[in-house]
């Protein structure tokens, strides 16, 4: 039997439920697998690169790389493929055999087709939407967003150097005037179809609310790349304000299926990791509330 070694690289992020999704994922295509957490939070002193040489030293066939590290990781590769490249920001990154390194960005597909499942292209093409955080996450939704056909996109950061890349970015692949930054998120909402938090804020371990949802109306939408849990606190406020609203489970199965076909060369069922991700979150939660 195949065996087939990987990992996560990133902060904060024991209740990632990746490691569940792929070994569901080799059984059913018969390999022997194991997905190693590496959480810097728990490391301390392991840097990135340290990190990296690790995974290459053991034969890693790859490793997905979570906050912090997204932009930071494709100055430390071989080779980047032009869509991470263009977005700037590295998710997942395949290690061959002879420990040669490639950057993809599988973020961009995973948020995608997880809106076109959950929200649907329609809620999205021609109009304005807001996005808060422009870091490694923010920057492959935002291209996202604009591969589903929005018109418009209005930026917060709280670090404006970072707001403004993005902007430009954008601006020089589908044209100046596309993308703003902002200053109050709130108020930009009140002119948009819909809101997506790229933050960590709401994450488990990260409490809090990523913008106030004074502004927030039924006619919005609102998504959040968090997933743990699966209903943020800004998810809450939303949907009781009568918004829909879109969690992180559709873009972590999308993109996890898109890094293992690039660590194995397998195309796996999405619908059986779907499935895969609602077991494993409802085991995690049910021993979250046993702890409490």
């Amino acid at each position: 039997m195949r065996s087939v070694l990987v990992g996560l690289i990133g902060a904060n992020i024991q209740k990632s439920l990746s490691p569940a999704l792929f070994d569901d994922v080799c059984a059913a295509a018969g390999l022997s697998g194991h997905y190693h957490l590496m959480d810097v939070d728990l490391l301390p002193g392991r840097r990135l690169e340290d990190l990296l040489a690790a995974a290459r030293t053991a034969g890693f066939a790859g490793v997905n790389v979570t906050y912090p590290f997204k932009e930071a990781v494709p100055a430390l590769l071989d080779e980047v493929s032009a869509e991470a490249r263009q977005i700037g920001a590295v998710n997942t990154v395949a290690i061959g055999r002879d420990g040669a390194t490639t950057g993809y960005n599988t973020d961009r597909i995973g948020f995608r087709r997880g809106f076109e499942e959950k929200l649907g292209r329609e809620s999205v093409a021609g109009k304005t939407a807001v996005l808060v955080g422009a870091g490694g996450a923010g920057r492959a939704v935002a291209f996202a967003l604009f591969d589903l056909g929005l018109e418009t996109l209005l930026v917060r950061d709280k670090n404006a150097t970072q707001a403004a890349g993005l902007a430009a970015a954008l601006a020089t692949q589908f044209g100046a005037g596309r993308c703003r930054v902002e200053i109050d998120p709130v108020a930009a909402l009140s002119g948009a179809s819909g809101l997506v938090n790229a933050t960590p804020v709401g994450m488990t371990g990260i409490p809090g609310l990523p913008i106030a949802t004074s502004s927030i109306q039924a006619h919005h939408w609102v998504a959040d790349v968090i997933y743990s849990p699966l209903e943020t606190d800004l998810l809450k406020a939303a949907r009781t304000r009568g918004a829909r609203t879109m969690g992180g489970a559709g873009m972590c199965v999308h993109q996890a299926a898109e890094a293992f076909r690039l660590f194995t060369g397998v195309t796996p069922d999405v619908g059986r990791m779907h499935g895969a991700f609602a077991k494993a979150a409802a085991r995690r939660d049910r021993l979250a509330a046993a702890a409490d």
